[in-house]
């Protein structure tokens, strides 16, 4: 199933797994008001959608995504105090979307990604780039700030790599983008496809229901201390042991069978 927007486009295969596709190549898929409103709308679909069991991420052309567009900024910049503050707002709730999407997403990072495609990066819960693609926080060399990114740019790749990145807009290589944590898996620009597949495999082989909760695990214990974390856990597994994929799982491992989201292959 294909839906085409104007600026992505959103395919299922038959396996469950969509792709969310930047398509604006002759601009390297920089993100402006439509994209935006597009995506927001597209993760609102894909997390509602059952037969949805996997999210790739990816660009069209050479570049995944060179951050925001500079029309939509000259565009912005003239609007009214309330207006700018609206539109920063929807990146920053766009970006939400994304990062609380109920499915894993993976990043299949086709090429450079600058700014708020570093932002888009940091979102994904795997990302898989080639070792001579380039990345930079470059806001700082234009006069702005890499703000509505921030939270899950730190989130990724910490303070002190943020302090690193941020403060000078530096450019750096795949390599880089791997040690500080912002690419998950990174090989040889030739070898990403077959990356993206093998890890696509391994995450057919997990209970919807349960990524979908344990996502949301994880972003609570992150955002909270230690003792709401021990009562929040004791409840969460509790609940997971009722839940009909923990029953069924259970029961498939100790008849040694494989429960039905699981592959035989």
């Amino acid at each position: 199933m294909t839906h085409t927007y104007e600026t992505i486009t959103l395919e299922t295969d038959d396996r469950g797994v969509a792709t969310l596709r930047l398509n604006r190549p002759e601009k390297h898929n920089a993100l402006n008001d439509v994209m935006i409103q597009e995506l927001r709308h597209s993760a609102a679909e894909l997390a509602a959608d059952d037969g949805v069991r996997v999210v790739v991420l990816t660009g069209t052309g050479k570049s995944f995504c060179a951050g925001g567009d500079f029309k939509w900024f000259e565009k912005t910049m003239e609007k009214p105090r309330m207006e700018r503050t609206f539109e920063s707002g929807e990146l920053g709730r766009m970006l939400r979307d994304l990062d609380s999407l109920p499915k894993p997403l993976i990043g299949h990072i086709n090429g450079h990604a600058y700014g708020g495609g570093v932002g888009m990066m940091s979102v994904c819960d795997v990302t898989i780039g080639g070792n001579a693609s380039r990345f930079g926080l470059t806001e700082v060399r234009i006069g702005l700030i890499p703000a509505n990114i921030s939270p899950y740019v730190i989130n990724r790749i910490g303070t002190a790599n943020s302090r690193a990145s941020m403060l000078s807009g530096a450019l750096f290589d795949g390599n880089r983008a791997g040690q500080i944590g912002l690419l998950s898996f990174v090989v040889d620009n030739v070898e990403i496809q077959a990356r993206v597949e093998a890890v696509i495999l391994d995450h057919l082989e997990a209970a919807p229901g349960a990524v979908a909760e344990t996502k949301r695990l994880i972003r609570y214990v992150d955002a909270h201390n230690f003792e709401d974390n021990v009562q929040y856990t004791q409840d969460r597994l509790a609940d997971a042991w009722e839940t009909g994929e923990g029953k069924t799982g259970v029961a498939a491992f100790l008849n040694k069978k494989l429960p039905p989201w699981r592959s035989d292959a």
